[in-house]
């Protein structure tokens, strides 16, 4: 099969098709193969549309991404230090044509852009995770989401961009590079520092701002990153509802507030080059590059990934070439002696500080407390009370695990009917049966099609508990990676998740046998039977572990009860 190569737009800026050249290829596309994109990639293609991403023109081929990798430049020499790559999975890789063109589509279907196969290559992961997060410690959300989550064949060529994704959120805000220039040139900013954050905004950082503003005679441009960014992060609505209270405390016409919609690799100092130079493209004059800089915080020892200050160093040597002023700033603290913020450097001896960490805002938020007035404005903090309610008030999945007769089922039957009695919050059960007869019917019993079974109990759940609700699920779910993206995808979701293993030894589940299902997996009447000819995976990671060889239910129940009870999730008299 052969294709046309495309005409290039007239405008060799522009990666956006002209409109009769989109009209071509939205009639010639309906024959052609289409991929809808993962969130992340749908991110990085809007930023290559828009030339947010200037100066790449598309998705980096082999010698670029090698390049990048081992010394932060494109194969031509210009600085670039994040791989921006189309993942595509093996099958899809190995059966694209020379030249083929791919229509890349969002979630809902919709035709954004053709990716034209000039080039299909495969990609060391392990090494690029060493190379541009400076380990493959799979603690590190980067590494994970690389070495876990994504393919390892990518499709590279020319791009032809049809639309850029609808949002129908803050519209008014989603500004592009050319916009936020234009706008920066109708106020007649000289002087622009740009500051990239993915955290509602507090005192401290409204310090640091207002500093900068001073300091450099600049105007400000708050740019926060609303793509993917780190687990467990606030959510997007909530953020920008906050940006916007503090956007109203900077003096009149000094600052602008826009958003980015980037997905975060949390790549300490090669983000913050590559959050410099994005910024570069919207018009900043100046970049804010603070104390560990889009850092992922502490591996599983304790030890940081990054030094507090190598973002700040490698920015500040690379500043010329990225063609803007990086302004390193230290750790803003709270200065109680003079009532002030202050960087922790410039702090009088003998002083005493306040400081508050994010865990200890959560706890207060979780157990009713207020947040201290220096902390934070009033307004913020009510916006974070709204979204973090305390824990009794919150969203929840229980997720059972066990063998088939380890007493799951039952004991989630009991678990949901004494919810029911004394918990106010809507209650779902989504037993393994179940979802077998009426949501999974045509999947078997592959890896593959348990996995994708669990995936939609889990995406089931963490949507009821998004709405408030309290999710319990009784799988078996043997795999352990199937049960940590039901994990991820509650916690995504802002909701609690408790993993309960049901943990009977598989002779007593077998000795129970209610259904018949051991004495047919042992006759070789049923395949791939979890416990004889399938792998059981017990879980390392469960909050609550219960052995029903010689527990009443009633007794199994209560010491779920009392786990959520301790934990906070669940409030009664006692508690």
């Amino acid at each position: 099969m052969s294709f046309r190569v495309p005409t290039l737009p007239a405008d060799p800026s522009a990666l956006l098709a002209t409109p009769d050249r989109t009209t071509e290829l939205l009639r010639e596309s309906l024959a052609w193969r289409a991929l809808d994109l993962a969130p992340r990639a749908l991110c990085d293609l809007e930023l290559l549309l828009t030339g947010a991403f200037a100066p790449l023109r598309g998705f980096l081929g082999r010698r670029d991404v090698e390049s990048v990798g081992e010394r932060m430049r494109l194969a031509d020499g210009r600085l670039w230090p994040i791989p921006i790559t189309l993942d595509v999975e093996a099958a899809l890789a190995e059966s694209l044509q020379p030249g083929e063109p791919l229509v890349l589509r969002d979630g809902e279907g919709v035709p954004l852009a053709v990716q034209w196969a000039d080039e299909v290559y495969e990609i060391d992961r392990r090494a690029q995770a060493e190379q541009v997060f400076g380990t493959a410690d799979r603690s590190h959300p980067g590494v994970e989401h690389l070495l876990e989550r994504t393919p390892c064949w990518a499709v590279a060529g020319r791009l032809e961009g049809l639309a850029t994704p609808h949002h129908a959120d803050f519209a008014d805000l989603r500004r592009t590079p050319a916009a936020v220039r234009a706008e920066i040139a109708r106020r007649g900013w000289a002087r622009v520092v740009g500051f990239q954050t993915r955290n509602p905004l507090h005192r401290a950082h409204f310090a640091m701002t207002f500093r900068a503003l001073r300091e450099q005679d600049a105007a400000l441009l708050l740019h926060p990153a609303i793509g993917a960014t780190r687990p467990g992060d606030v959510d997007v609505a909530t953020r920008v509802r906050c940006y916007r209270h503090v956007l109203a405390h900077y003096p009149a016409e000094r600052a602008m507030l826009a958003l980015l919609p980037i997905a975060m690799r949390m790549a300490g100092p090669r983000e913050a080059v590559w959050h410099a130079l994005v910024r570069r493209n919207f018009g900043c004059t100046h970049f804010i590059v603070g104390r560990d800089h889009a850092g992922p915080g502490k591996d599983e020892s304790g030890r940081p990934f990054y030094g507090p200050f190598a973002a700040q160093e490698l920015a500040v040597s690379l500043q010329d070439e990225i063609g803007l002023t990086i302004v390193p700033f230290d750790e803003m603290v709270w200065v109680e002696d003079r009532g002030e913020f202050l960087p922790r450097r410039e702090v009088p001896s003998g002083a005493r500080i306040a400081e508050i960490s994010g865990s200890e805002v959560r706890r207060r938020l979780e157990r009713e407390q207020p947040l201290p007035e220096w902390f934070t404005f009033p307004e913020v903090a009510e916006e974070l009370r709204r979204r973090h309610p305390p824990r009794h008030q919150r969203g929840l999945v229980v997720f059972f695990t066990g063998l088939s007769g380890s007493g799951k089922s039952t004991l989630a039957r009991h678990l949901q009917a004494r919810l029911l009695e004394f918990d106010r919050r809507g209650v779902t059960l989504l037993d393994g049966d179940v979802v077998r007869r009426h949501l999974s019917s045509e999947l078997g019993f592959t890896r593959a099609h348990r996995d994708l079974n669990i995936h939609r109990i889990g995406f089931v759940a963490a949507e009821f508990a998004r709405a408030g609700g309290i999710a319990i699920c009784a799988p078996i779910a043997p795999y352990d990676a199937a049960r940590r993206e039901a994990r991820r995808l509650a916690r995504d979701g802002g909701g609690g998740f408790v993993l309960v293993h049901v943990s009977t030894p598989l002779a007593v589940c077998e000795a129970r046998d209610r259904k018949g299902l051991y004495a047919k997996a042992r006759a070789g009447l049923v395949k791939g039977f979890t416990g004889v000819s399938d792998p059981y995976e017990a879980p390392a990671d469960a909050e609550v572990t219960i052995d029903t060889t010689a527990l009443s239910i009633d007794a199994a129940t209560d010491l779920v009860w009392g786990h959520l009870v301790r934990e906070g999730w669940l409030r009664t008299e006692e508690s």
